[in-house]
């Protein structure tokens, strides 16, 4: 081995250590920033879907196409039909068993911000395919004022559909622009939603 290819050596090593060096320099600085975006992600993952959060769902064993239909404060109705409005999404659309890759009967529906004034929740017996009647749907809503870390469920209960065709108000509520329940304005006064659209 002559001088020049131990030099050549020695100048090679010293060039992929100061490559190295600089490529730890590089993580280091990019760790606080890479901390900080995984942060955000998992507080984005948390948050829930909706300021509003519907729920209904159904005997898992019977083959019944039940709907969940809601109505925002000046907006169009949402249920199967029309699956989203300005402030209402609806998640899925269940059919019963038809399609359906667990047994579970359930529709959701979020809302995406707040309307001051009444809201509606209404389920609709849309098909009966197999299954007894009558059938109790339960339907859950949940809200989640500005400012608040998690949504608080507001109502609870069942409704029960007695033949096909039927649609009933579960509940219907009021808002204030915060998305805070107006005290006393709770009651299930029968409004119809899905043949108001």
């Amino acid at each position: 081995m002559t001088d020049d290819q131990g030099g050549f050596s020695k100048a090679w090593a010293d060039v992929v250590t100061a490559m190295l060096a600089m490529l730890v320099c590089v993580a280091a600085f990019m760790l606080p920033h890479v901390a900080e975006r995984v942060k955000q992600t998992t507080e984005a993952a948390q948050q829930p879907p909706g300021t509003v959060i519907v729920t209904a769902d159904w005997d898992p064993n019977s083959d019944i196409d039940c709907d969940l239909w809601v109505r925002a404060p000046g907006d169009t109705p949402v249920g199967y039909s029309a699956k989203s409005g300005v402030v209402f999404n609806l998640l899925r659309d269940d059919l019963g068993q038809i399609a359906d890759a667990s047994h579970l009967n359930a529709e959701v529906a979020y809302a995406r911000g707040y309307r001051a004034g009444t809201y509606v929740v209404n389920v609709h017996l849309y098909r009966l395919r197999r299954g007894d009647l009558p059938l109790p749907v339960r339907v859950v809503v949940s809200i989640q004022p500005e400012g608040s870390e998690s949504p608080v469920q507001m109502w609870s209960g069942d409704v029960v559909l007695t033949k096909e065709g039927q649609e009933l108000t579960a509940v219907r509520f009021v808002l204030d622009a915060q998305g805070r329940l107006v005290p006393d304005s709770v009651d299930q006064v029968q409004v119809p939603v899905r043949s108001a659209k």
